[in-house]
């Protein structure tokens, strides 16, 4: 079983400062850092160190070599990447002094992933396979649709929220990832409590998956007993890549039939040890540190 993930790949520029700026407000940084990210390759590479088979489709610019080497760095595939002549994506991060960021994205050549493209990587992709997707390029919901036609399970991390998530049908996602916020905006209400009860009775068949921060994780799925697990203790350093670092290892776990509790139990442990150090993909753990824990 491969991972297919269609994911960005970004360039970071971190901030270190006292507060995230306001509205007509210049403030200083107190440190400034350059990182490799983008959810999808974040996601890639924590799959990867999670035991995954994974193959990474996505588009990267002139200035995307750091991206390409970092991917193949961990052993992620990397033959669907493309090459455009627009800058590869990035973002401008903000991290205030309790590790909490604040964050500006540029989608650049990650918006340039083609429907051909895209109909030429399902040409190789089985349904034996799972495919990955966040919402950082573009035809999100061409791929949904052209999995779903093909009975292949689809994983989506529902962020960042944008209108173009409309146009994606969670009917025909397997399993959908998201954070409270981005809960909120799935099931479309204003209640944390009620997000999956609202998801799992809208879409019978969909897997959710909320990640609740300091309080753990839940599954849930229509008709199934709901599965909850604990956070790990951390100290909190950078919250950056901790969503990707869970939903990388989630996704691996599933890829290696491991149950979900199994799952939920691995991927907390993993992203508690990812806040625990700066950056994103460079802080995501070996399956080796997380089995240590």
């Amino acid at each position: 079983m491969k991972l297919y993930n269609f994911g960005s790949l970004n360039i970071d520029h971190v901030y270190d400062v006292e507060d995230q700026v306001k509205t007509g407000e210049t403030i200083s940084a107190n440190a400034y850092n350059v990182f490799i990210g983008g959810k999808g390759l974040n996601q890639s590479i924590a799959a990867a160190k999670a035991g995954a088979n994974v193959v990474h489709i996505g588009a990267i610019g002139p200035d995307g070599s750091i991206l390409k080497k970092a991917l193949t760095d961990a052993n992620v595939d990397v033959s669907w990447l493309l090459e455009t002549k627009t800058p590869s994506g990035h973002a401008i991060i903000q991290v205030n002094h309790e590790g909490d960021n604040a964050i500006v994205y540029y989608g650049g050549s990650n918006l340039e992933v083609s429907k051909d493209a895209i109909d030429t990587a399902f040409e190789v992709i089985t349904t034996d396979d799972i495919v990955l997707l966040q919402n950082e390029i573009s035809n999100v919901a061409y791929i949904v649709n052209q999995a779903y036609e093909r009975n292949i399970p689809v994983a989506l991390n529902y962020s960042p929220i944008t209108e173009s998530l409309s146009e994606v049908d969670l009917n025909k996602v397997t399993y959908l990832l998201v954070n409270e916020i981005e809960g909120r905006a799935a099931a479309n209400c204003d209640s944390d409590v009620d997000v999956v009860d609202i998801l799992t009775h809208n879409y019978p068949n969909l897997n959710v998956i909320l990640t609740l921060g300091e309080k753990g994780a839940i599954y849930s799925k229509q008709g199934l007993d709901s599965v909850m697990q604990k956070a790990y203790k951390a100290k909190v350093v950078d919250t950056t890549g901790a969503g990707d670092t869970f939903t990388g290892y989630f996704v691996a776990s599933l890829a290696a039939s491991k149950t979900v509790q199994e799952a939920l139990e691995l991927s907390c442990k993993a992203s508690a040890i990812a806040i625990g150090k700066p950056g994103a993909s460079n802080a995501i753990p070996t399956l080796e540190e997380v089995l240590d824990q």
